[in-house]
């Protein structure tokens, strides 16, 4: 439970799997110090790949949101669910096949980049069927791709998030259209992005490294996916993860480490000290004290969120439930 690193992240691994959104950035915006961070791993030799479970874009299109961000990136760097779908179908139909897309621009870039013909209107031979977010696509071509899966082709889709980040809040997601056409259909697709291995593999594939390190904010997607690969990972409190989650967490889905932000990529992991008066790290004591979480001491925010999940992983394994975070609050 959070081994200490001596040596900085940014050194012990060789690459960052880095997730996007509530990681790098969200919306227009970059998260506090991610650029930051992200340079100063990349002047200390970390390879950077950034991953993304959102099929829409090109990756020559989110490399140029992140340079305009200030993130150092390339267009090689980046690595979508549509680049794993796109190879998932490729494998299993012949070179030049027409593919029916239920989807957005970067499904038919990855499509075309294996050699497969995209299409928005049923084809007279269409040899599979990719899915995936599309946020301006008609419903016709939700209804025709619908069918031609009920009909029996081969059927991929790039993830099965349940949710969108958009300006106004959460919305549907890919894995929200993939649920309807799969009840619809009466079966299920081969999933591509996360936690999933292929969009992990298609990483390491593109990107190389022998040994990464994956970084995200979301337990379901980016750390659930690094136990199913035997990666190391990286959860950052920068997205959606709470102290409720953490409370919760079985020891199958922990991270292997945890910080405040991209900053802590820069540092060493110090040991989680933890004895009857609790879980001492760096300056902080976390215990949980009549099923309420406490947190003591001074220090830096990263050993701060280092002490308070091994507090309230030693509860959770000792006494069976999860504690209350109570009033406890991250350092600012």
């Amino acid at each position: 439970m959070l081994p200490p690193a001596e040596q900085p992240l940014d050194q012990t691994y060789d690459l960052a799997v880095l997730d996007l959104d509530g990681v790098v950035y969200v919306g227009e915006h970059a998260v506090p110090g991610a650029v930051e961070g992200l340079r100063s791993a990349r002047s200390h030799g970390l390879h950077l790949a950034f991953i993304t479970n959102n099929a829409s874009r090109p990756p020559g299109q989110v490399a140029e949101h992140l340079r305009e961000l200030g993130v150092p990136a390339d267009e090689g760097d980046v690595v979508t669910s549509a680049q794993a779908a796109a190879r998932l179908v490729a494998e299993q139909v012949p070179p030049g096949s027409q593919v029916y897309v239920i989807g957005g621009a970067g499904l038919h870039e990855a499509l075309e980049e294996h050699g497969l013909e995209p299409a928005v209107t049923i084809p007279e031979r269409p040899a599979a069927v990719i899915q995936g977010y599309g946020p301006d696509m008609p419903w016709r071509q939700v209804i025709d791709g619908a069918i031609l899966v009920k009909e029996g082709l081969p059927w991929v889709a790039s993830n099965m998030d349940l949710t969108v980040p958009t300006p106004r809040g959460a919305g549907p997601g890919n894995g929200a259209l993939v649920n309807l056409v799969a009840e619809y259909a009466g079966r299920r697709p081969q999933v591509a992005g996360k936690p999933e291995r292929p969009l992990f593999e298609e990483t390491a594939t593109r990107v190389g490294g022998r040994r990464p390190l994956v970084v995200g904010d979301r337990i379901d997607t980016d750390i659930d996916g690094a136990h199913h690969m035997g990666w190391d990972s990286l959860l950052v409190m920068t997205g959606v993860t709470t102290l409720e989650t953490l409370a919760s967490l079985a020891p199958e889905s922990r991270p292997t480490y945890v910080g405040a932000d991209l900053g802590c990529l820069a540092l060493p992991v110090p040991a989680v000290d933890a004895d009857e008066s609790g879980c001492h790290v760096g300056g902080w004591t976390a215990t949980v004290d009549g099923g309420r979480l406490r947190v003591k001491g001074e220090g830096d925010r990263h050993d701060w969120w280092r002490a308070a999940a091994a507090a309230l992983w030693t509860h959770l394994d000792a006494a069976g439930q999860a504690a209350d975070p109570g009033d406890a609050v991250e350092p600012r």
